[in-house]
């Protein structure tokens, strides 16, 4: 992929104002988070939710918290494919391409959380949410993180087709690259995004956990599909770089 700095900096910096503008909106209001307007921003939730939770739940409300935690936590690996579509289509189409492709890559993860979210109720209804459903949310994202399944998953986000530039195609490719793309980005981290919604009070701390490994994991190349403990050793050695050089750039102020 070509890289203009220019260019890239004109998608990545509205991306993370978005995604910093929902995790403000978390922040201030708790109960947007999903389920937690209804009881868990309440003393209401010292019992386990009841399996009528489902049938008083507003799929409305339901529907708003999550895509809030959606786009607060999947905005910033977003970057890259946004950024394809900006550089694949003419400048009087990017809006239009860059709707479609969101519009599909959303499809999927409203199914994917109109499944969660029930499957979450009825996990604490029976389960409660005592150590033994975290312990089992964590085993299963142990053994996921470790699986060829979910590289496949990973190798296939890195991917960026060749989209048509003109007229409906157009349209219609940038939607299919959402759904595409939305698919294998839904495989990597499905597992990933429970975690966040079995712990109650501790979900802001684990969502931000969550949303820092996964847009880790988006940095590495793509690799042979294998039972691997797949290390975010890139994120780190970026991270690692910038601190050096704001010491460096600290202390060379302090000399003069």
């Amino acid at each position: 992929m070509i890289y203009d700095a220019q260019e890239f900096a004109r998608v990545w910096k509205p991306v993370l104002l978005v995604s910093a503008a929902a995790w403000t909106l978390l922040l201030i209001e708790p109960s947007a988070i999903p389920l937690r307007g209804s009881c868990f921003a309440s003393n209401a939730c010292a019992a386990p939710p009841s399996r009528g939770m489902l049938l008083t739940m507003s799929p409305t409300s339901v529907g708003v918290s999550w895509t809030l935690m959606l786009v607060a936590m999947m905005a910033p690996v977003l970057i890259q494919p946004l950024y394809h579509i900006r550089l694949r289509s003419f400048a009087r189409r990017r809006g239009r391409s860059i709707a479609s492709f969101l519009a599909g890559y959303s499809v999927i993860w409203i199914a994917l959380g109109a499944v969660l979210v029930p499957t979450e109720v009825a996990a604490k209804s029976f389960a409660g949410e005592g150590y033994l459903l975290v312990a089992g949310a964590i085993l299963l994202a142990f053994v996921w993180q470790f699986s060829p399944i979910k590289q496949r998953c990973l190798n296939r986000c890195h991917a960026h087709p060749a989209l048509a530039a003109f007229g409906t195609a157009a349209d219609v490719s940038a939607f299919q690259f959402g759904i595409t793309h939305g698919i294998w980005c839904a495989g990597s981290c499905w597992v990933l995004m429970l975690l966040p919604m079995v712990l109650v009070r501790e979900h802001l701390a684990a969502m931000a956990l969550v949303a820092a490994l996964i847009f880790s994991e988006r940095l590495e190349p793509p690799r042979r599909p294998c039972w691997a403990y797949r290390c975010v050793g890139k994120a780190t050695r970026m991270v690692t770089a910038q601190a050096r050089l704001r010491l460096f750039a600290s202390s060379e102020s302090w000399r003069h």
